[in-house]
């Protein structure tokens, strides 16, 4: 099975930083990564700026992208009008998010679950009328920092209502990076057993350090595209508790996606150092210390001076 990956840096990655990184420098990283290969790339998102100020210029990057680049590039939404507002901006691919739980849902959009599912329907419209897709995200899919253990059948009933019939694919997420390898493919096999016409995305978090293995695990489970951040950069402001992001080199590594080689991949890591060292950040892929010891040498993806 051939797995893809999916790029967060420029959304979940920023959420957290100090330091904010210039809109021209969004856009060349989005088309260092596409031409490196990497599949889709996730640019931005339509949250309010004073809640989530890293996002402010989403539509910005928007607009000095080509619609050839655009098409492999997704912007995080929550409500229909964030749908229209990017799908003039030039945006076809839309990642729905909501929370399986209420609380973090409330904390997140302003809304309990219920509300963000109703108003799917009209979500999906507003991308169709651009011919457009829109992935149905589920957060919280595994732990909630405020109710705790997520409940299986709360993800059942959200995989079974016909309101979010539609979506292109389902992106299982372990919002708090709590979940571990056996429930990660229960759940992953959950949305591939129900959603079989949708493809399966997993987007995970390297809190207790179990993002590769996870990974690995949604693979197995049916997963077609995983997510990561460069250097781990990541974490969600409405939700305490929540680290960085698996990181992309670290993927890149393990999964050995078609595009991956030695030298695209000591270009990541070059990217990963780079991105961190802009943002005063910590650079918390794995595999960099392997990547750049001195006594590796004669190891192909070890990274030459």
């Amino acid at each position: 099975m051939t797995v893809g990956i999916r790029d967060v840096t420029l959304r979940d990655g920023l959420q957290l930083t100090g330091k904010p990184l210039p809109t021209e420098r969004k856009v060349r990283l989005v088309r260092e990564l596409l031409a490196l290969g990497v599949e889709h790339v996730e640019i931005g998102s339509m949250a309010r700026p004073d809640l989530v100020p890293a996002m402010a210029d989403t539509l910005d990057v928007v607009a000095a992208l080509t619609p050839d680049e655009l098409a492999r590039c997704w912007v995080w939404v929550a409500t229909p009008r964030h749908v229209e507002r990017a799908a003039a901006a030039g945006v076809t691919r839309f990642q729905y998010c909501f929370s399986a739980s209420d609380s973090h849902n409330r904390a997140n959009i302003g809304r309990d679950t219920e509300a963000s599912i109703a108003a799917m329907p009209d979500a999906l419209a507003a991308a169709r009328a651009v011919d457009g897709e829109l992935q149905l995200c589920i957060a919280t899919t595994f732990t909630c920092p405020f109710e705790g253990e997520v409940p299986l059948e709360r993800i059942e009933r959200i995989l079974g209502d016909d309101r979010t019939a539609g979506a292109s694919d389902v992106v299982i997420c372990d919002t708090l990076g709590q979940a571990h390898p056996a429930v990660v493919r229960e759940r992953v096999g959950l949305a591939a057993a129900r959603r079989p016409e949708a493809g399966l995305v997993f987007h995970g978090h390297d809190t207790w350090g179990a993002g590769v293995a996870n990974a690995l695990a949604a693979v197995d489970a049916g997963a077609d595209v995983v997510d990561g951040a460069l250097g781990g950069l990541g974490g969600c402001p409405f939700a305490p508790g929540a680290s960085g992001n698996t990181s992309t080199e670290d993927l890149a590594f393990t999964l050995r996606p078609a595009w991956s080689s030695p030298d695209s991949f000591a270009a990541l890591v070059r990217l990963g150092e780079e991105i961190t060292g802009a943002l005063d950040e910590p650079d918390r892929a794995r595999v960099r210390g392997g990547a750049l010891s001195p006594q590796a040498r004669a190891f192909p993806w070890t990274l030459r001076a």
